[in-house]
């Protein structure tokens, strides 16, 4: 087995264990008797572990070794699942989600992300590394699609075995944790070819990965920024305030939206071949952009999510061919570093934007988020053409 498919295998199990987390984690810790605050404090402690482990491995994984590095925190975070079931103190249950790095987002973010980005360049000829981590993120979005339907274990567990409330939710749980260890025990696997050649401290980088570093990183500040205040949650929220349908209409449509993302990552491969990464990033995601702020105005609810899905197709090609590029344009030596810059930015924007969508929806208008969000998405694009244009990666300038 190579060590691009064993990433795919640790990538795919994550993804499920984070989609099963992501829907059972609120009401999992509902069950426990904990508030609504306690909830967003666990939920919190959890987010938190997995930034500080970013930050962590951003400086010192290729110093402590990019196999080992996964290898612990694989564990731990199985570790973290399995512990979850036995706490039940609120005090006790945050530090678990801290130390074990409990994503409740329902999309994989953190440390093992980063170190994963970085090997797969290398585990791939340049002219297939778009399609690599095209693949790559294929698979995630299907785990996380078919994670959530592991959320129905718990009624599977009372009304199929006739187990009590709690211990339904245990079981769910053990699976998430059972999950992670598969993964973590995948990277035994993974050969000394992964590691870096020649592991250097950020402060090395090279004066022309520097410049490309920070001027991308701005950027995805700003993206990642207008992410925020169209997350999954707001999305269903506004759906269901302003259209009036029922909670299964709404999952059917995100189900559908993370099939057509899944589908957008290959073609985004195909085309970023063609017309190069730059171009492939910008000239998807405005048309994505403009559809999105067409939705608030759709007279129903068939024609919003029409366009809705339409957005989802196109939403997402700037995903692989964003990572694909970055890891392109800096040396091989410095692609952990990088990839963990740009997460860390993009998790301080995703965190913050929700505070001000909240307030937008409540004190202006439902639909201000989505067009708040879309307009600065529509600037990322045409800052990001204007500087990056003529920036190419390495197979795209032999090509010319």
């Amino acid at each position: 087995m190579s060590d691009r498919h064993i990433l795919y295998g640790t990538t795919f199990l994550r993804a499920l264990a984070t989609g099963l987390m992501g829907v059972l984690l609120g009401i999992y810790l509902d069950r426990l008797a904990f508030t609504p605050a306690e909830i967003g404090l666990v939920i919190g402690a959890g987010l938190s572990g997995a930034a500080l482990s970013t930050l962590i491995v951003t400086f010192l994984g290729d110093r402590l070794g990019r196999r080992r590095s996964l290898l612990t925190l694989g564990l731990t975070a199985a570790a973290g699942g399995f512990a979850l079931i036995l706490t039940t103190h609120l005090a006790a249950v945050c530090a678990v989600a801290f130390l074990g790095m409990v994503n409740g987002m329902g999309r994989d973010r953190g440390a093992q992300l980063v170190l994963e980005q970085a090997i797969l360049p290398g585990a791939a000829a340049p002219e297939a590394r778009t399609r690599a981590f095209a693949w790559y993120n294929v698979l995630q979005d299907v785990g996380h699609a078919l994670g959530g339907m592991l959320a129905a274990i718990p009624t599977v567990a009372r009304e199929g075995f006739g187990a009590g409330e709690l211990a339904s939710f245990h079981a769910a749980v053990g699976v998430y944790a059972v999950l992670l260890l598969a993964g973590a025990l995948l990277y035994g696997f993974l050969t000394p070819a992964v590691e870096a050649r020649a592991p250097r401290a950020a402060a090395r980088l090279s004066l022309e990965s520097r410049r490309v570093l920070w001027r991308v990183s701005a950027l995805f500040a700003l993206d990642s920024l207008a992410g925020g205040f169209l997350g999954t949650a707001l999305l269903a929220y506004f759906f269901y305030q302003r259209f009036g349908v029922s909670e299964v209409a709404i999952a059917l449509l995100f189900l559908l939206a993370r099939s057509a993302n899944a589908a957008s990552h290959v073609a985004a491969a195909w085309l970023a071949a063609r017309i190069g990464l730059v171009n492939t990033m910008v000239f998807t995601h405005i048309p994505s952009s403009l559809l999105l702020m067409i939705v608030p105005f759709a007279p129903s609810f068939v024609a919003a999510a029409a366009l809705f899905l339409l957005r989802e197709a196109l939403v997402e090609m700037d995903v692989p061919t964003r990572q694909s590029y970055v890891m392109a344009m800096v040396r091989p030596e410095e692609r952990t570093f990088a990839s963990g810059v740009t997460h860390l930015v993009r998790m301080g924007g995703w965190a913050v934007a929700p505070f001000a969508a909240g307030f937008l929806m409540q004190g202006l208008a439902l639909a201000a988020p989505l067009l708040v969000g879309a307009g600065m998405k529509i600037g990322y694009d045409l800052l990001l053409y204007r500087s990056f244009r003529d920036l190419k990666p390495p197979e795209e300038r032999a090509a010319g």
